[in-house]
């Protein structure tokens, strides 16, 4: 039976014959793979650039003066390094986006503790007048360099002269403005129906007199389409003075009170089609909540115009019972009255305020809608 072959024997390292490479040949082979791996590992940077110069300052190998015989690693490394990185004059790099070095400064945003809110009018405000005039509580005559106006305040109502509290209104107007100088702050419209300028009054010192006065309980909030940049703040100024009882809004402002009552308000303000041409169909209801009865001789319906007013007569209200109050003409009865306003409606599509007010003048019910 043969023996098995034996594997050749491995021969140390330092046994094998080497064929004679020069020197010089050894030595470019070791730069050249310093080069390259510096080359790979950073090709724009300072090592990379370095390992290339000295590279290609090297003196060309003699290839043929090296046995041909050679193993082919060796041959073929010194080859393709001499051929894959061309002299610094023929280089091509790939292009690169520049990164800046510096930043320009970066300005802080500020973020305001405060609003500052542009001013209401919606046009520019007229120049400062002299205050010639207090007429009643909302109208004033002012004179300036172009000559007098007649300026009727814009936002705001006071009582008519024969009225409960129109002396009041007209002592708080005077004292606010107390002769000038005043600014007048136009809204949407100059003048209204009888000529007299349409304005916001402010005071030298800034203050707002129509918002002062509705503060304090001396006039009261009146929206005049379309001048209405105001209103809104007007109205939650009139709640406030109302809740407090302030100037007219007292339960005794115009004379002793009458006993504590109770009576709700139910009112039909939009009739069915025109309400001018069906006045009847706008009507306002008033009905007795309490458990006594009530004598609504002499007491009156107002709304927030200066002209809008209606007394009862000869009418007392039991408990649960009510009263219907219609715009236009027809023939009392115990629970209907007719206030014949021929002229036009009264009650607002857009919302009003429904007074009830007792003999004295007083705001014994305040209903707002």
């Amino acid at each position: 039976m043969p023996l098995p072959e034996r594997p050749p024997a491995r021969v140390p390292l330092w046994k094998r014959r080497w064929r004679r490479v020069p020197f010089w040949a050894w030595a470019g082979i070791v730069v050249t793979g310093v080069g390259v791996v510096g080359a790979q590992a950073d090709g724009n940077g300072p090592g990379g650039g370095a390992a290339v110069a000295d590279l290609t300052s090297l003196p060309a190998p003699d290839v043929s003066a090296a046995d041909t015989s050679a193993p082919a690693a060796q041959s073929s490394t010194t080859v393709v390094v001499r051929t894959a990185i061309p002299s610094t004059s023929t280089m091509s790099t790939p292009p690169t986006t520049a990164v800046p070095t510096t930043f320009p400064p970066v300005i802080p945003t500020v973020i305001p503790t405060s609003v500052v809110v542009a001013p209401i009018a919606t046009v520019p405000v007229d120049s400062v007048w002299t205050v010639t005039a207090v007429t009643d509580g909302d109208t004033i005559d002012v004179a300036g360099p172009d000559g007098g106006l007649t300026v009727r305040l814009i936002g705001i109502n006071t009582p008519e002269r024969d009225e409960c509290w129109a002396d009041e209104a007209t002592a708080a107007l005077s004292a606010l403005i107390a002769g000038g100088p005043v600014t007048l702050v136009r809204d949407a419209s100059d003048t209204d129906q009888y000529g007299r300028a349409l304005r916001y009054v402010e005071t030298a010192g800034g203050v707002d007199v129509g918002a002062a006065l509705v503060g304090s309980g001396d006039a009261i909030s009146r929206r005049y389409e379309p001048d209405t940049a105001r209103s809104d703040r007007y109205d939650v100024l009139q709640g406030q003075a109302s809740e407090a009882g302030l100037g007219q809004w007292a339960a005794d402002a115009c004379g002793a009170p009458v006993a504590s009552v109770s009576i709700t308000v139910e009112i039909r303000a939009d009739a069915a089609g025109d309400d001018n041409d069906n006045l009847n169909d706008e009507w306002v209801r008033f009905t007795n909540a309490g458990i006594a009865a009530i004598d609504l001789d002499g007491w009156v319906v107002a709304d927030e115009s200066a002209s809008h007013r209606y007394g009862f007569a000869d009418l007392v209200l039991d408990p649960g019972r009510s009263v219907t109050l219609h715009t236009g003409c027809g023939s009392d009865t115990v629970d209907t009255r007719y206030w014949c306003n021929t002229g036009s409606a009264v009650w607002n599509n857009s919302g009003d305020t429904v007074f009830l007010r007792d003999p004295s003048g007083n705001n014994v019910v305040v209903h707002r809608y």
